[in-house]
C-alpha cells in the first residue's frame, strides 16, 4: 500500500493538534470537551441540546453531563425552549467570554505552530478541501449516504 493516506494524516494531524490543545490549556478550570462545546455555544447560541449531541456526535447524556459542568461553572445557561416546553436551548454566558478569549489564544498558537512554513495561500486552499470534505461526508451535505464513488482515495 503505497504513498499516504488522507484519513490517517488528518487523523495524526487532528489527535496531535488535539495534545498540543491539552497541553496549553493545563491550568484552566475547563477540559478539552468543555472547551469544545462552549465553542460550539458560542458560534450556535440558543441550539438545543440534542441538536448540539448529533453536531458533536456525542451520547445526549454524556452532553448533558458536560454541560451541567458548564452551568455549575456559571459559563453555560439552559433557556426553555419557546416553542418545546420539554427542551432548553443552551447559550453560553457573559463568565465564558474569558475563557473564549483564552481558547481563542490557545488554538491561534497551534494553528500557527500547525502551519509553519505553509504559504497562506496553500492554508486557505487547505482548509477550503477539508472543508468540502466535510460537507461531503456529513450527514448535512450532498451524497453523504450514498457512496457515489464506490471506492476509497488515498490522496
Amino acid at each position: 500500500m503505497g504513498g499516504a493516506s488522507l484519513g490517517f494524516a488528518l487523523a495524526d494531524v487532528t489527535r496531535l493538534m488535539r495534545r498540543a490543545f491539552r497541553h496549553r490549556l493545563r491550568g484552566s478550570e475547563l477540559t478539552h470537551t468543555q472547551a469544545r462545546v462552549l465553542v460550539h455555544l458560542a458560534n450556535d447560541s440558543g441550539i438545543r441540546q440534542v441538536e448540539l449531541a448529533e453536531r458533536l456526535e456525542m451520547q445526549p447524556i454524556a452532553l448533558s453531563r458536560v454541560i451541567d459542568q458548564l452551568a455549575g461553572c456559571g459559563v453555560v445557561e439552559r433557556r426553555p425552549d419557546p416553542t418545546d416546553g420539554r427542551a432548553h436551548l443552551l447559550a453560553p454566558t457573559r463568565r465564558a467570554r474569558s475563557h473564549l478569549d483564552a481558547i481563542g489564544k490557545v488554538t491561534a498558537a497551534i494553528r500557527a505552530d500547525a502551519l509553519r512554513g505553509v504559504s497562506a495561500a496553500d492554508a486557505d486552499i487547505a482548509l477550503s478541501v477539508i472543508e468540502a470534505m466535510r460537507a461531503n461526508l456529513s450527514s448535512r451535505g450532498p451524497g453523504a449516504a450514498s457512496g457515489e464513488s464506490g471506492r476509497e482515495s488515498t490522496r
